[in-house]
């Protein structure tokens, strides 16, 4: 299924009208467009468990290979200076609209409760991929960090930057984040994460496409709103080639 707001299958007639290049450059239009994307949102939400576990496959069934896709390794010499240090320095913020921010070092993520899962990811580029995964419960990090009564999505901020660009970013509501298959995912496959999957770092959020699924996480935040981040959207695809900002499956 594509994920653009300028074909939606669910949108019966307004799939149809769509592909009108007239119609897709008038902000009324476009607003409706977004009207129609919430409204698929929350029949999603509605018709399904909001719990509910994506599936998870035995050991046998990993793929041999879990290609690497997106950006292969930040540019800069931030990143680099880390990678050389094995990401000993690395740091995993976790703050915005929480009581108590966090300031967690690789080695403590690892040393938290962990959770392994053996998932498929599903890439809107129509390829797909078995993996085992390991981290840490995105919820209880959250927990630790006491969110505010007024937080409503959490945003996950990037170290993938090209030059001249936005940083890369995501975003998801309180439900996904606290859903048991969303964790912060430190190794793949019983080894630490490679450099081309995200390492040190990544959201596995399994309910979602992979593009949802954000590597070489620095910062997590908690936000009332999504307004005033970057493109407005949710998400760097989100912003620049309209992806859905909600790309459950």
């Amino acid at each position: 299924m594509t994920v653009t707001r300028r074909n939606l299958l669910a949108g019966g007639a307004l799939g149809l009208l769509a592909g009108c290049d007239q119609l897709g450059a008038n902000p009324s239009f476009q607003s409706l467009l977004g009207l129609a994307e919430k409204g698929n949102f929350h029949i999603q939400r509605a018709l399904s468990d909001r719990m509910a576990l994506a599936k998870e496959f035995r050991p046998d069934q990993r793929s041999p290979i879990f290609r690497a896709n997106g950006t292969r390794e930040p540019p800069g010499p931030a990143y680099a200076a880390h990678k050389a240090a094995n990401f000993a320095n690395w740091r995993l913020k976790v703050d915005g609209l929480v009581a108590r921010p966090q300031s967690i070092s690789i080695a403590q993520l690892r040393a938290m409760p962990q959770r392994a899962q053996i998932t498929r990811h599903d890439c809107v580029e129509g390829w797909s991929a078995i993996g085992k995964w390991t981290g840490v419960p995105l919820k209880l990090m959250l927990d630790a960090a006491g969110l505010m009564p007024t937080a409503r999505y959490i945003v996950f901020h990037c170290a993938d930057m090209m030059p001249g660009e936005a940083p890369y970013y995501e975003s998801i509501d309180l439900v996904d984040a606290h859903h048991p298959q969303t964790i912060m995912a430190w190794a793949l496959n019983d080894e630490p994460l490679p450099v081309g999957n995200g390492a040190p770092v990544r959201l596995r959020v399994e309910r979602q496409l992979g593009y949802k699924h954000a590597k070489y996480v620095e910062r997590i935040e908690a936000v009332a709103t999504l307004d005033a981040l970057h493109g407005g959207k949710g998400g760097y695809w989100e912003d620049r080639a309209d992806y859905e900002w909600y790309a459950g499956i």
